[in-house]
């Protein structure tokens, strides 16, 4: 008789079959709503989903539906995540997009041959997702990520210490109580100004002789320089005022550089006024016709 097994006596047959892991299920159940799932049996879910992620080609139907699938069902976990955030300016929405890109990462970084319950690694991946989109998009100023965490740290210890006195504390209160060094406190301080911007038409209210006058940031700060105008103008005439000779340029320099009438360059040149206006003309004329020719 032909067997594969070794028979001994008093015991079962030997084998030569090898265990095999439990292969992940052959049929997946069908899930018509997802996002309904609730969370509980959403864990249980993904443990088979993310099984068989494991085992399907990736790009096929079968792939996008399991994946798709995964999303779906631990979106709950986003927003589980995302209410931590919720005292933010940012809207929420935003918030729950980039959270689900962490979800996806988790979803898609999952080994489910480590004994590790998924959402121990999704939940880090969701807020370190949207983390980086508060860092990325609170800040007016970009600034390295070094004094972006100091800015916390530095709030921290604001409060702490007006709550033991009475004044705002100095650099050299702050770099003792953090243990830090001045100049790094410093560095701390004027990278904050980076993290809020302010409108220039935000209203401001002064008082003044007991009256309210409402007006703009805007009126706080200095009105434009009428000399840019005239650099930007310098700058477009410096390849003309080149082919004028040196008599023109000097006489264009004296009578609009140091606002000498004509009679007064006539004096100075030796030349009669008369000279001096058809001179100054013709120096225009050229200048305006160069400027023309180029626009």
């Amino acid at each position: 008789m032909r067997t594969n097994s070794t028979m001994k006596a008093g015991m079962e047959p030997e084998t030569t079959s090898k265990v095999c892991a439990v292969p992940a299920p052959t049929v997946l159940p069908h899930i018509p709503a997802p996002q309904r799932v609730a969370p509980a049996d959403a864990r249980e879910l993904s443990k088979l989903f993310l099984q068989r992620l494991e085992t399907v080609e990736e790009g096929t139907p079968e792939y996008q539906y399991v994946r798709n699938t995964l999303i779906e069902m631990n979106l709950s976990l986003v927003r589980y995540v995302a209410r931590r955030f919720s005292s933010r300016r940012e809207s929420m929405e935003d918030v729950l997009q980039v959270g689900t890109i962490g979800l996806i990462k988790a979803i898609d970084r999952y080994d489910p041959s480590r004994d590790v319950e998924f959402t121990t690694l999704a939940v880090p991946y969701i807020q370190g997702e949207i983390k980086r989109f508060f860092r990325d998009t609170t800040w007016s100023v970009r600034v390295p990520r070094r004094l972006q965490e100091l800015r916390i740290d530095l709030a921290r210890a604001r409060e702490e210490l007006e709550g033991q006195g009475s004044h705002e504390p100095s650099v050299a209160e702050l770099a003792d109580h953090l243990d830090m060094p001045e100049d790094e406190v410093a560095e701390g301080l004027v990278a904050c100004n980076g993290y809020d911007s302010d409108s220039i038409d935000r209203p401001i209210q002064a008082g003044g002789g007991g009256k309210q006058q409402t007006g703009l940031v805007a009126d706080l700060i200095g009105t434009e320089d009428p000399a840019l105008a005239l650099a930007e103008d310098i700058q477009a005439l410096k390849p003309h005022l080149a082919k004028l000779d040196d008599r023109e340029r000097t006489l264009l320099q004296l009578r609009f550089g140091a606002e000498m009438t004509q009679a007064e360059i006539g004096e100075e040149l030796g030349l009669s006024q008369m000279h001096v206006s058809r001179l100054l003309t013709r120096a225009c004329t050229t200048l305006r016709k160069g400027l023309l020719a180029e626009g």
